[in-house]
Protein backbone atom coordinates (compact mmCIF):
# COMPACT_ATOMS: atom_id res chain seq x y z
CA UNK A 1 0.00 0.00 0.00
CA UNK A 2 1.30 3.78 -1.15
CA UNK A 3 1.78 5.84 1.98
CA UNK A 4 -0.23 8.20 0.17
CA UNK A 5 -3.54 5.57 0.92
CA UNK A 6 -2.75 4.93 4.34
CA UNK A 7 -3.72 8.56 5.58
CA UNK A 8 -7.24 7.75 5.33
CA UNK A 9 -8.02 6.89 8.97
CA UNK A 10 -12.10 5.63 8.65
CA UNK A 11 -11.28 3.91 5.28
CA UNK A 12 -8.63 1.74 6.76
CA UNK A 13 -10.22 -2.16 7.55
CA UNK A 14 -8.59 -5.27 8.38
CA UNK A 15 -9.24 -8.29 6.68
CA UNK A 16 -12.38 -10.17 7.39
CA UNK A 17 -10.42 -13.20 7.55
CA UNK A 18 -8.93 -12.29 11.28
CA UNK A 19 -7.57 -15.62 11.76
CA UNK A 20 -5.18 -15.02 8.89
CA UNK A 21 -4.11 -11.91 11.16
CA UNK A 22 -4.18 -13.75 14.06
CA UNK A 23 -1.24 -16.04 12.89
CA UNK A 24 1.07 -12.68 11.99
CA UNK A 25 2.95 -10.74 14.83
CA UNK A 26 2.72 -7.16 14.79
CA UNK A 27 6.38 -6.37 13.96
CA UNK A 28 8.43 -5.00 16.60
CA UNK A 29 8.63 -1.90 15.31
CA UNK A 30 4.90 -0.78 14.96
CA UNK A 31 4.74 -1.77 18.70
CA UNK A 32 8.12 0.39 19.94
CA UNK A 33 5.93 3.22 17.42
CA UNK A 34 2.92 2.94 19.32
CA UNK A 35 4.51 3.08 22.84
CA UNK A 36 6.48 5.85 21.98
CA UNK A 37 3.55 7.66 20.17
CA UNK A 38 1.65 7.41 23.61
CA UNK A 39 4.62 8.70 25.70
CA UNK A 40 5.09 11.57 22.92
CA UNK A 41 1.19 12.47 22.82
CA UNK A 42 0.22 12.51 26.75
CA UNK A 43 3.43 14.42 27.61
CA UNK A 44 1.82 18.15 27.41
CA UNK A 45 -0.46 17.04 28.81
CA UNK A 46 1.43 15.82 32.12
CA UNK A 47 3.75 18.67 32.27
CA UNK A 48 1.01 21.39 32.42
CA UNK A 49 -0.48 19.11 35.33
CA UNK A 50 2.44 18.98 36.85
CA UNK A 51 3.05 22.38 36.55
CA UNK A 52 0.14 23.67 37.59
CA UNK A 53 0.32 24.74 40.75
CA UNK A 54 3.48 26.99 40.05
CA UNK A 55 1.96 28.32 36.98
CA UNK A 56 -1.08 29.46 39.31
CA UNK A 57 1.54 30.94 42.26
CA UNK A 58 4.05 32.01 39.62
CA UNK A 59 4.28 36.29 39.10
CA UNK A 60 3.39 36.05 35.24
CA UNK A 61 3.45 39.82 35.25
CA UNK A 62 6.74 40.30 35.59
CA UNK A 63 7.61 37.36 34.15
CA UNK A 64 9.83 35.50 36.42
CA UNK A 65 11.89 32.29 35.49
CA UNK A 66 12.34 31.67 39.29
CA UNK A 67 9.88 29.71 41.30
CA UNK A 68 8.05 31.66 44.02
CA UNK A 69 7.31 30.03 47.47
CA UNK A 70 3.74 29.53 48.04
CA UNK A 71 1.36 32.55 49.18
CA UNK A 72 2.12 33.79 53.04
CA UNK A 73 -0.57 32.22 55.12
CA UNK A 74 -1.27 33.33 58.61
CA UNK A 75 -1.53 30.37 60.98
CA UNK A 76 -4.94 29.93 60.95
CA UNK A 77 -5.77 29.77 57.33
CA UNK A 78 -5.01 27.34 54.80
CA UNK A 79 -1.97 27.58 52.21
CA UNK A 80 -4.21 27.75 49.17
CA UNK A 81 -3.80 29.34 45.51
CA UNK A 82 -6.15 32.22 44.82
CA UNK A 83 -7.13 29.71 41.68
CA UNK A 84 -7.92 26.00 42.04
CA UNK A 85 -5.65 23.38 40.12
CA UNK A 86 -8.80 22.94 38.49
CA UNK A 87 -9.02 26.28 35.90
CA UNK A 88 -5.32 24.41 34.66
CA UNK A 89 -7.51 20.67 34.53
CA UNK A 90 -10.34 23.35 32.81
CA UNK A 91 -8.13 24.74 30.26
CA UNK A 92 -5.81 21.31 29.58
CA UNK A 93 -9.21 19.07 28.45
CA UNK A 94 -11.67 21.18 27.42
CA UNK A 95 -10.57 21.90 23.70
CA UNK A 96 -9.17 18.55 23.96
CA UNK A 97 -12.89 16.76 25.03
CA UNK A 98 -13.79 18.98 21.38
CA UNK A 99 -11.16 17.08 19.46
CA UNK A 100 -12.79 13.98 20.34
CA UNK A 101 -16.13 15.16 19.86
CA UNK A 102 -15.65 15.71 16.63
CA UNK A 103 -12.87 13.94 14.91
CA UNK A 104 -14.40 10.68 14.99
CA UNK A 105 -17.20 11.63 12.58
CA UNK A 106 -14.60 13.59 10.27
CA UNK A 107 -12.50 11.90 7.48
CA UNK A 108 -9.62 13.47 7.62
CA UNK A 109 -5.36 12.68 6.56
CA UNK A 110 -4.29 11.37 9.46
CA UNK A 111 -0.61 13.04 8.47
CA UNK A 112 -2.21 16.46 8.48
CA UNK A 113 -3.28 15.75 12.00
CA UNK A 114 -0.23 14.75 12.96
CA UNK A 115 1.73 17.41 11.75
CA UNK A 116 -0.97 19.38 13.45
CA UNK A 117 -0.63 17.85 16.80
CA UNK A 118 3.23 18.52 16.49
CA UNK A 119 3.18 22.14 15.73
CA UNK A 120 0.71 23.04 18.79
CA UNK A 121 2.59 20.62 21.41
CA UNK A 122 5.77 22.46 20.80
CA UNK A 123 3.98 25.92 20.91
CA UNK A 124 2.71 24.79 24.23
CA UNK A 125 5.92 24.62 25.25
CA UNK A 126 6.87 27.45 24.30
CA UNK A 127 3.80 30.03 25.17
CA UNK A 128 4.24 28.88 28.69
CA UNK A 129 8.02 29.29 29.25
CA UNK A 130 7.99 32.37 27.55
CA UNK A 131 4.49 34.12 28.89
CA UNK A 132 4.59 37.61 30.27
CA UNK A 133 1.05 37.08 31.48
CA UNK A 134 -1.06 34.41 32.92
CA UNK A 135 -3.39 34.48 30.13
CA UNK A 136 -0.44 33.52 27.95
CA UNK A 137 0.14 30.73 30.34
CA UNK A 138 -3.11 29.64 30.12
CA UNK A 139 -2.87 29.42 26.02
CA UNK A 140 0.12 27.24 26.29
CA UNK A 141 -2.09 25.07 28.22
CA UNK A 142 -5.05 25.09 25.71
CA UNK A 143 -2.71 24.41 22.80
CA UNK A 144 -1.34 21.09 24.48
CA UNK A 145 -4.84 19.95 25.27
CA UNK A 146 -5.91 20.39 21.46
CA UNK A 147 -2.73 18.42 20.93
CA UNK A 148 -3.63 15.73 23.32
CA UNK A 149 -7.14 15.23 22.54
CA UNK A 150 -6.20 15.32 18.42
CA UNK A 151 -3.24 12.90 18.84
CA UNK A 152 -5.11 10.23 21.09
CA UNK A 153 -8.21 10.27 18.56
CA UNK A 154 -6.06 10.13 15.73
CA UNK A 155 -3.48 7.25 16.41
CA UNK A 156 -6.36 5.19 18.43
CA UNK A 157 -8.54 5.64 15.09
CA UNK A 158 -5.28 4.63 13.11
CA UNK A 159 -4.40 1.43 15.64
CA UNK A 160 -7.36 -0.27 13.86
CA UNK A 161 -4.76 -0.87 10.56
CA UNK A 162 -2.48 -2.79 13.05
CA UNK A 163 -2.59 -5.62 15.51
CA UNK A 164 -5.22 -5.05 18.31
CA UNK A 165 -1.15 -5.42 20.33
CA UNK A 166 -0.57 -1.81 19.17
CA UNK A 167 -3.22 -0.63 21.78
CA UNK A 168 -1.48 -2.25 24.80
CA UNK A 169 2.12 -0.59 23.53
CA UNK A 170 0.32 2.28 23.33
CA UNK A 171 -1.67 2.05 26.53
CA UNK A 172 1.75 1.40 28.12
CA UNK A 173 3.25 4.46 26.46
CA UNK A 174 0.30 6.84 27.97
CA UNK A 175 1.00 6.01 31.18
CA UNK A 176 5.35 6.28 30.67
CA UNK A 177 3.91 9.56 29.60
CA UNK A 178 2.79 10.18 32.61
CA UNK A 179 5.60 8.56 35.22
CA UNK A 180 8.24 10.19 32.97
CA UNK A 181 6.98 13.66 32.31
CA UNK A 182 5.52 13.76 36.21
CA UNK A 183 9.38 12.57 37.27
CA UNK A 184 11.13 14.38 35.15
CA UNK A 185 9.54 17.66 36.23
CA UNK A 186 9.92 17.39 39.95
CA UNK A 187 13.33 16.02 39.55
CA UNK A 188 14.88 19.25 37.33
CA UNK A 189 12.39 21.61 39.62
CA UNK A 190 13.70 19.75 42.92
CA UNK A 191 17.50 20.07 41.06
CA UNK A 192 16.99 24.01 41.18
CA UNK A 193 16.04 24.56 37.19
CA UNK A 194 13.12 27.18 37.14
CA UNK A 195 9.72 25.91 35.86
CA UNK A 196 10.12 27.98 33.14
CA UNK A 197 13.31 26.32 32.07
CA UNK A 198 12.14 22.93 32.61
CA UNK A 199 9.07 23.08 30.04
CA UNK A 200 11.31 24.89 27.47
CA UNK A 201 13.23 21.72 27.35
CA UNK A 202 10.22 19.43 27.00
CA UNK A 203 10.72 20.60 23.30
CA UNK A 204 12.58 17.26 22.33
CA UNK A 205 8.88 15.69 22.87
CA UNK A 206 7.37 16.74 19.68
CA UNK A 207 10.12 16.18 17.79
CA UNK A 208 10.79 12.71 18.61
CA UNK A 209 7.06 12.23 18.17
CA UNK A 210 7.49 13.48 14.41
CA UNK A 211 10.74 11.07 14.12
CA UNK A 212 8.71 7.98 15.65
CA UNK A 213 5.71 8.72 13.10
CA UNK A 214 6.96 9.49 10.02
CA UNK A 215 10.42 7.09 9.92
CA UNK A 216 9.96 4.11 12.68
CA UNK A 217 6.15 3.75 11.98
CA UNK A 218 5.68 1.47 9.02
CA UNK A 219 2.53 2.73 7.26
CA UNK A 220 2.78 0.31 4.43
CA UNK A 221 1.31 -2.57 5.80
CA UNK A 222 -1.61 -4.12 3.38
CA UNK A 223 -3.80 -5.28 5.78
CA UNK A 224 -7.45 -4.55 3.46
CA UNK A 225 -9.04 -7.00 1.61
CA UNK A 226 -10.78 -7.02 -1.77
CA UNK A 227 -14.88 -6.85 -1.05
CA UNK A 228 -17.64 -5.45 -3.18
CA UNK A 229 -20.10 -3.72 -1.74
CA UNK A 230 -22.30 -0.92 -2.68
CA UNK A 231 -21.56 1.17 0.34
CA UNK A 232 -17.95 0.79 -0.01
CA UNK A 233 -15.86 3.78 -1.58
CA UNK A 234 -12.45 2.49 -3.50
CA UNK A 235 -9.41 3.32 -1.40
CA UNK A 236 -6.96 2.41 -4.26
CA UNK A 237 -7.45 1.71 -7.83
CA UNK A 238 -4.93 -1.15 -7.90
CA UNK A 239 -2.48 -2.32 -5.09
CA UNK A 240 0.74 -3.63 -6.36
CA UNK A 241 -0.42 -7.66 -6.49
CA UNK A 242 -3.15 -6.13 -8.84
CA UNK A 243 -5.84 -6.85 -6.85
CA UNK A 244 -8.63 -4.48 -6.42
CA UNK A 245 -9.06 -3.15 -3.07
CA UNK A 246 -11.87 -1.66 -1.57
CA UNK A 247 -12.97 -0.69 2.40
CA UNK A 248 -17.04 0.08 3.71
CA UNK A 249 -16.91 4.08 4.69
CA UNK A 250 -19.04 3.54 7.78
CA UNK A 251 -22.40 6.21 7.42
CA UNK A 252 -23.06 8.73 9.78
CA UNK A 253 -26.58 7.20 10.81
CA UNK A 254 -24.47 3.90 11.72
CA UNK A 255 -21.83 5.99 13.66
CA UNK A 256 -25.06 7.19 15.66
CA UNK A 257 -26.45 4.27 15.85
CA UNK A 258 -23.16 2.74 17.54
CA UNK A 259 -23.43 4.86 20.48
CA UNK A 260 -25.94 3.33 23.01
CA UNK A 261 -23.60 -0.22 22.45
CA UNK A 262 -21.01 2.07 23.16
CA UNK A 263 -22.17 2.84 26.48
CA UNK A 264 -20.22 0.16 28.20
CA UNK A 265 -17.51 1.26 27.24
CA UNK A 266 -17.50 4.99 27.31
CA UNK A 267 -20.01 5.37 31.14
CA UNK A 268 -17.87 3.45 33.31
CA UNK A 269 -14.17 4.91 32.32
CA UNK A 270 -15.52 7.86 32.07
CA UNK A 271 -16.55 7.56 35.84
CA UNK A 272 -13.12 6.17 36.72
CA UNK A 273 -11.86 9.53 35.30
CA UNK A 274 -14.10 11.47 37.15
CA UNK A 275 -13.04 10.11 40.23
CA UNK A 276 -9.36 10.30 39.68
CA UNK A 277 -8.96 13.75 38.70
CA UNK A 278 -10.92 15.07 40.94
CA UNK A 279 -8.81 13.33 43.95
CA UNK A 280 -5.69 15.01 41.73
CA UNK A 281 -7.26 18.51 41.82
CA UNK A 282 -7.15 18.56 45.67
CA UNK A 283 -3.69 17.29 45.56
CA UNK A 284 -2.38 20.79 46.88
CA UNK A 285 -5.43 20.99 49.38
CA UNK A 286 -3.49 17.81 50.98
CA UNK A 287 -0.65 19.53 52.89
CA UNK A 288 1.85 18.42 55.66
CA UNK A 289 3.83 20.97 57.05
CA UNK A 290 7.26 21.18 58.37
CA UNK A 291 8.28 17.80 56.44
CA UNK A 292 11.17 17.08 54.49
CA UNK A 293 9.07 18.33 51.44
CA UNK A 294 7.74 22.30 51.15
CA UNK A 295 4.12 22.84 49.36
CA UNK A 296 5.22 22.57 45.60
CA UNK A 297 6.97 19.59 45.99
CA UNK A 298 4.16 17.65 47.64
CA UNK A 299 2.39 18.51 44.82
CA UNK A 300 4.87 17.29 42.26
CA UNK A 301 5.86 13.94 44.06
CA UNK A 302 1.91 12.78 44.67
CA UNK A 303 2.45 13.55 40.95
CA UNK A 304 4.71 11.05 40.22
CA UNK A 305 3.60 8.76 42.69
CA UNK A 306 -0.22 8.15 40.65
CA UNK A 307 1.47 8.63 37.40
CA UNK A 308 3.74 5.28 38.74
CA UNK A 309 0.68 3.37 39.43
CA UNK A 310 -0.92 4.83 35.99
CA UNK A 311 2.29 3.47 34.35
CA UNK A 312 1.99 -0.22 36.19
CA UNK A 313 -1.45 -0.84 34.84
CA UNK A 314 -1.12 0.26 31.64
CA UNK A 315 1.28 -1.88 30.84
CA UNK A 316 -0.25 -5.07 32.55
CA UNK A 317 -2.91 -5.69 30.01
CA UNK A 318 -0.67 -9.02 28.05
CA UNK A 319 -0.30 -10.09 32.25
CA UNK A 320 -4.33 -10.39 33.16
CA UNK A 321 -6.97 -8.49 32.01
CA UNK A 322 -10.04 -7.02 34.22
CA UNK A 323 -13.38 -7.38 32.54
CA UNK A 324 -15.39 -5.83 35.16
CA UNK A 325 -14.57 -2.03 34.34
CA UNK A 326 -17.92 -1.15 37.01
CA UNK A 327 -15.78 -2.72 39.82
CA UNK A 328 -12.60 -0.04 39.47
CA UNK A 329 -14.74 2.49 38.50
CA UNK A 330 -16.37 1.57 42.11
CA UNK A 331 -13.23 1.55 44.33
CA UNK A 332 -12.50 4.49 42.48
CA UNK A 333 -15.39 6.34 44.47
CA UNK A 334 -14.06 4.37 47.83
CA UNK A 335 -10.57 6.45 47.39
CA UNK A 336 -12.32 9.61 46.64
CA UNK A 337 -14.39 9.28 49.82
CA UNK A 338 -11.16 9.01 51.43
CA UNK A 339 -8.95 11.95 50.11
CA UNK A 340 -12.03 13.97 49.81
CA UNK A 341 -12.43 13.67 53.41
CA UNK A 342 -8.81 14.24 54.15
CA UNK A 343 -8.91 17.30 52.31
CA UNK A 344 -11.40 18.76 54.78
CA UNK A 345 -10.25 17.46 58.14
CA UNK A 346 -6.65 16.59 57.39
CA UNK A 347 -6.58 13.32 59.63
CA UNK A 348 -4.19 11.07 57.76
CA UNK A 349 -0.94 11.15 60.26
CA UNK A 350 1.59 9.98 57.40
CA UNK A 351 2.29 11.55 53.84
CA UNK A 352 3.36 8.11 53.29
CA UNK A 353 -0.18 6.61 53.60
CA UNK A 354 -1.00 9.46 51.00
CA UNK A 355 1.03 8.34 48.72
CA UNK A 356 -0.19 4.46 49.41
CA UNK A 357 -3.65 5.94 48.39
CA UNK A 358 -2.68 7.82 45.58
CA UNK A 359 -0.51 4.72 43.97
CA UNK A 360 -3.62 2.46 44.53
CA UNK A 361 -5.65 5.39 42.90
CA UNK A 362 -3.07 5.38 40.02
CA UNK A 363 -3.16 1.40 39.72
CA UNK A 364 -7.06 1.55 39.22
CA UNK A 365 -6.83 4.31 36.72
CA UNK A 366 -4.14 3.02 33.87
CA UNK A 367 -6.10 -0.76 34.43
CA UNK A 368 -9.47 0.89 33.54
CA UNK A 369 -8.10 2.79 30.78
CA UNK A 370 -6.19 0.04 29.14
CA UNK A 371 -8.62 -2.76 29.58
CA UNK A 372 -11.46 -0.46 28.10
CA UNK A 373 -9.56 -0.30 24.93
CA UNK A 374 -8.24 -3.75 24.85
CA UNK A 375 -12.10 -4.87 24.73
CA UNK A 376 -13.36 -2.57 22.55
CA UNK A 377 -10.26 -3.64 20.04
CA UNK A 378 -10.87 -7.38 20.66
CA UNK A 379 -14.85 -7.14 20.63
CA UNK A 380 -15.79 -4.57 17.71
CA UNK A 381 -16.05 -5.59 13.96
CA UNK A 382 -12.96 -4.46 12.06
CA UNK A 383 -15.33 -2.26 10.13
CA UNK A 384 -16.61 -0.57 13.25
CA UNK A 385 -12.84 -0.74 14.81
CA UNK A 386 -11.46 2.71 14.17
CA UNK A 387 -15.05 4.76 15.00
CA UNK A 388 -15.27 3.08 18.04
CA UNK A 389 -11.84 3.72 19.45
CA UNK A 390 -12.10 7.27 18.50
CA UNK A 391 -15.43 7.66 20.19
CA UNK A 392 -14.46 5.37 23.40
CA UNK A 393 -11.42 8.23 24.27
CA UNK A 394 -14.65 10.81 24.43
CA UNK A 395 -15.26 8.92 27.84
CA UNK A 396 -11.87 10.39 29.36
CA UNK A 397 -12.48 14.09 28.53
CA UNK A 398 -15.96 13.92 29.47
CA UNK A 399 -14.98 12.93 33.09
CA UNK A 400 -11.88 15.12 33.67
CA UNK A 401 -13.78 18.20 32.39
CA UNK A 402 -16.78 17.48 35.24
CA UNK A 403 -13.94 16.78 37.81
CA UNK A 404 -12.38 20.33 36.79
CA UNK A 405 -15.59 21.55 36.79
CA UNK A 406 -16.19 20.35 40.45
CA UNK A 407 -12.79 20.97 41.36
CA UNK A 408 -12.98 24.87 41.46
CA UNK A 409 -15.92 25.51 43.43
CA UNK A 410 -14.79 22.96 46.01
CA UNK A 411 -11.08 24.42 45.96
CA UNK A 412 -13.13 27.68 46.92
CA UNK A 413 -14.79 25.87 50.03
CA UNK A 414 -11.89 24.33 51.43
CA UNK A 415 -9.73 27.43 51.58
CA UNK A 416 -12.37 29.29 53.50
CA UNK A 417 -11.68 26.72 56.19
CA UNK A 418 -9.70 26.66 59.17
CA UNK A 419 -6.71 25.02 58.95
CA UNK A 420 -6.42 21.81 61.56
CA UNK A 421 -3.52 20.66 63.00
CA UNK A 422 -2.36 17.25 62.31
CA UNK A 423 -1.92 14.70 65.41
CA UNK A 424 0.90 13.43 64.00
CA UNK A 425 2.86 13.93 60.54
CA UNK A 426 5.45 10.68 60.25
Amino acid sequence: MSDSHADEIDHIVPYEDETEIRGQKEKPRNLIAYWLLGLCNNYAYVIMLSAAHDILSEDFQGNSTKPTPSPIVNNNSRDCNPVSTGAILLADVLPSLAMKLTMPFLLTHVRLRVLIVIALSSASFLLVSFSTAQWQAFLGVVFAAISGGLGEVTFLQYSSKYDKNVVSTWSSGTGGSGLFGALSFAALTTAGLSARKTVLLMLVVPALMAITFFFVLDHAKPRIKARDNSDTEPLMEESQSGVKEHTPAISMRSKCRMLPRMARFIIPLGLVYLFEYFINQGFELIYFKDIWLDHHSQYRWLQVDYQLGVFLSRSSVNLFRINAIWLLALLQFVNVILLTTEAVFLYIPSIWIVFTIVFWEGLLAGAAYVNTFYRVAHETIPQEKAFAMGITSLAGSVGVSTAGALAVPFHQYLCSLPLINRISKW
